[in-house]
């Protein structure tokens, strides 16, 4: 009787460019049958009639090649992971730096002057900066001067006692006409006390006193003040 043998897959070519990645699977998957198919022709020869030495070799060669690209292909996406996302390096020139953000201001125990930087609207015929505790009660109000300079807040409260320590939002209020005609955050300084990059590939900054913004929200960077 004579046993006919199956013949052996050959391996196809990895696929490029941006597609690459999706090849993982499918190797892997003909890596697996490739190996079953091999094991049971060898269990299966005719042992009057084995399998040529050099037909044998050929095999082992194509499984060679089979493994080797699904390796290669999991190295090519460990490398495209790591360019897209930033290195340790880049995060670490975050830290310790003061960079300016519409983020919470952070106060203090004992409060500390902040200097907030209004967003007044072309249009507005007057404009004050509106301070929110977390839960959205407006704790403070300060008047913008003309021409929508610096302010700075002590830290205190309509009733001028120093608030407690906490976040709070700084809004800018334009009005025009004794209304309302736009609002937005109050920009301010703060220091970076962490860097890390988000699962998207984005880092996010960590500010002094727990506040927390994406680094694309950063409108300028400076060295700390001594």
């Amino acid at each position: 009787m004579e046993i006919t043998h199956a013949a052996a897959p050959t391996a196809a070519p990895a696929p490029a460019g941006p597609g690459a990645a999706a090849s993982g699977p499918a190797l892997a998957s003909d890596f697996d049958t490739f190996l079953r198919m091999l094991t049971a022709q060898v269990r299966n020869q005719d042992p009057l009639n084995p399998l040529d030495t050099n037909d044998f070799a050929v095999q082992l060669a194509t499984f060679s090649s089979v493994e080797q690209q699904v390796r290669t292909n999991d190295l090519l996406q460990a490398i495209s992971r790591g360019l897209d996302a930033p290195g340790m390096a880049e995060l670490a020139r975050w830290v310790g730096l003061e960079v300016r953000s519409p983020a919470p201001v952070a106060l203090g125990e004992g409060g500390a002057p902040v200097t907030l930087h209004p967003a007044v609207a072309a249009e507005a015929e007057e404009a004050r900066i509106v301070i929110r505790d977390q839960a959205g009660r407006a704790v403070a109000a300060l008047p913008v001067p003309a021409g929508g300079g610096p302010v700075t807040w002590d830290g205190r409260g309509e009733d001028g006692a120093v608030l407690a320590p906490g976040l709070y939002a700084a809004e800018t209020e334009s009005r025009a006409g004794g209304a309302v005609i736009a609002t937005a955050p109050a920009e301010h300084f703060a220091a970076v006390t962490e860097a890390r990059a988000g699962g998207d590939g984005a880092t996010a900054l960590v500010l002094a006193g727990g506040a927390e913004i994406p680094a694309a929200a950063v409108a300028a960077v400076r060295a700390p003040e001594r």
